[in-house]
């Protein structure tokens, strides 16, 4: 049976009218699809409700001028045909519906139709937001979507997601990750050297410039295992994670994204340095006061106070922020919370003046 013929704007519903853009004579069996629908979602603990009844009563009377007949058709029939146009999805924690990939029409005129009786069916529900992923290989989908009223919420390499509010009042979905997760890593062995890096690709500011190793945090890695992988990927160097001791906020650092960068000690394991040829032009251990003596260290307000602070924690007159394995009972697991407390004796590893 085909479904093209509906428009998407072709039904619209109020509390007294239904307005049909084309001929009656194109809408007859849709009619009688949502009447199943209504029939379907109509009850309640006090029997029908009013809402369902409303237009369970409005459909009959459409049905009924457009046919002839005072809607007799099967309910059965009616039932099947509407659960075949009604895309398979989930109910999310928050009332709204996620939309199953796996199983999206691969024709688009078959997805438009689906997707339209879908919104409908959602809303009548009483639904409030759609979450719609398309996979890469589903793209010719994205304008039929896009023409339904859904919008870009993100996207990976494999997939974009696709939103769409259908509730009254402001959307309260929430908006794409703001922020990226950078951290740096202050590795200082047992001679007062620090482990320095240049990099091949860098702004003609900091060119010449020997700098801690840094990168970006991986989907779904911990903070400490980032800095311990970077420094491994970027100097071979083996290395056990200390403290957080500072972490930098900074605004619109990379496609209109905030950036968190998270500066962290760690403690040598190994020597041999094995330069990563790809990004880094060179590596080496330096000595403390030759790196803290460079004139892009000095010259830089934020690079200068990072190593101020670094220094602090190896004097111990600064304490940073160990990684904590805790359980919360909200979720049920496992994550890491950074903190540390200070203890009135002189074995504590961080103490304070």
């Amino acid at each position: 049976m085909e479904l093209t013929m509906f428009g998407s704007k072709s039904v619209y519903s109020g509390s007294d009218t239904m307005l049909l853009s084309k001929p009656p004579c194109l809408y007859s069996t849709y009619l009688l699809s949502l009447k199943g629908i209504f029939q379907r979602d109509s009850h309640s603990r006090n029997g029908t409700s009013a809402l369902a009844a409303s237009k369970h009563d409005l459909v009959d009377t459409y049905s009924y001028r457009i046919n002839g007949t005072n809607g007799s058709s099967s309910n059965l029939f009616i039932d099947k045909f509407v659960n075949n146009n009604v895309l398979d999805s989930f109910d999310d924690e928050y009332e709204g519906v996620v939309v199953n990939p796996e199983t999206l029409p691969s024709n688009p005129n078959v997805f438009a139709s689906a997707l339209r009786s879908s919104v409908f069916h959602w809303k009548v529900k009483g639904k409030k937001g759609v979450w719609l992923k398309l996979p890469l290989e589903r793209s010719d989908l994205v304008p039929v979507a896009v023409k339904e009223g859904f919008e870009y919420h993100h996207a990976e390499k494999s997939y974009v997601m696709m939103t769409r509010w259908i509730s009254d009042g402001p959307c309260l979905l929430p908006s794409n990750a703001s922020h990226h997760v950078g951290v740096g890593s202050f590795v200082i062995n047992d001679n007062d050297e620090v482990l320095v890096v240049q990099e091949k690709h860098c702004t003609p500011d900091l060119l010449g410039l020997w700098k801690i190793p840094t990168g970006f945090i991986h989907e779904s890695e911990e903070i400490y295992n980032g800095a311990v992988r970077e420094v491994k990927e970027e100097t071979g160097i083996e290395t056990e994670f200390v403290e957080v001791v500072a972490f930098r906020h900074a605004q619109e650092v990379s496609f209109e994204k905030s950036d968190l960068f998270f500066v962290c000690m760690l403690r040598p394991l190994s020597t041999q340095i094995m330069v990563d040829d790809i990004e880094i032009q060179a590596a080496k251990w330096m000595p403390l006061d030759e790196f803290v003596k460079q004139p892009l260290i000095q010259g830089d307000n934020m690079f200068k106070k990072i190593i101020e602070i670094c220094i602090a924690r190896l004097g111990k007159r600064y304490c940073g922020l160990s990684v904590h394995q805790l359980v919360s009972r909200f979720d049920g697991k496992i994550s890491s919370l950074y903190f540390n407390i200070v203890e009135d004796d002189n074995d504590s590893a961080c103490q304070t003046n």
